[in-house]
């Protein structure tokens, strides 16, 4: 009798593909879960206990915020000093409409040299410019000529001539000049004087 209740168990357990051993996985998958719930019961609870609030006394916590108070109605009432800034103020001296150059009116014959000039120079710079950059593509080109002979002629001598020239750096470079030189022009040394005003906030006693 107890190995045929035995043998209606093992069939009850069995998969319906009536593969052998499966029942004993079932069983095995069965426990493993039991497992894994039971684990996450016995994880702590991650929470820190109450603290035990102190007591205040009432009077210490009136008294600070008086404090307070009393401290930001005399901020309230401390005029506040402002700073002037000397840069938005025209001195005096500089208002005196006498000091104003007057507009000079140009003839007409002033006017149109004074505009052939500057067609004039604007033609010298715009040629001077061509000839400049006609230059430089004269020289790439030659450069370029003279680097293919050179590979031509000895490859390792062509490596050699592409490489960067590590002495080139620093360089001194020259532009063009919008006006002529002046002789005997000594630069500034770029020396001044700090005669900037510095102003102090002071609190004010009431």
């Amino acid at each position: 009798m107890a190995s045929a209740v035995l043998l209606c168990a093992a069939r009850a357990l069995r998969s319906p593909s009536g593969l052998p051993g499966t029942w004993w996985t079932q069983i095995r998958d069965t426990h493993q879960r039991a497992s894994l719930l039971s684990f996450w019961e016995l994880i702590p609870m991650r929470a820190e206990p109450m603290r035990k609030k102190k007591k205040i006394d009432p009077k210490k916590d009136q008294a600070a915020k008086d404090r307070l108070k009393k401290r930001i109605r005399k901020l309230e009432k401390a005029n506040q000093e402002l700073i002037p800034i000397e840069d938005f103020i025209t001195p005096v001296k500089f208002l005196d409409k006498s000091r104003q150059r007057p507009q000079v009116e140009l003839s007409f014959e002033e006017s149109e040299r004074r505009a052939l000039l500057l067609k004039k120079w604007s033609r010298h710079k715009q040629q001077e410019h061509e000839a400049e950059r006609n230059a430089i593509a004269s020289m790439l080109k030659a450069q370029q000529e003279a680097l293919q002979e050179l590979k031509l002629e000895s490859p390792e001598l062509y490596t050699e001539a592409i490489k960067r020239d590590p002495s080139l750096f620093p360089f001194e470079w020259e532009g063009p000049h919008y006006t002529p030189p002046i002789s005997n022009y000594q630069p500034p040394e770029g020396r001044y004087s700090d005669i900037t005003t510095v102003y102090t906030q002071q609190e004010s006693k009431r």
